[in-house]
């Protein structure tokens, strides 16, 4: 069996852990990058009677890419600004 512990701190709060047998590596990393995980404090796979902290990478893998300068089209971003502008002057 698998699965993943999450701890969050909450500060003078205290602290949870978040421990769902059902829950993915894929939709651990879906929750951190949404913002839902927050504060994390570490996160901790179990694999049979292994524990192993995955803190890192899980955090790592929930970062949003970089997208180079280069790599954006700008004459796009301005098309779809044109065509907004158009669509709400309508109204």
């Amino acid at each position: 069996m698998q699965y993943f512990v999450v701890m969050i701190d909450y500060g003078r709060r205290g602290r949870e852990a978040v421990v769902d047998p059902e829950i993915t590596r894929r939709e651990v990393i879906s929750r951190i990058a949404s913002g839902e995980y927050q504060n994390i404090s570490f996160i901790h796979e179990i694999l049979e009677n292994a524990v192993e902290d995955v803190t890192e990478a899980m955090l790592t893998a929930a970062a949003l890419p970089q997208i180079p300068p280069e790599d954006i089209d700008l004459q796009a971003i301005d098309l779809d600004h044109t065509r907004d502008l158009r669509k709400h002057e309508r109204s």
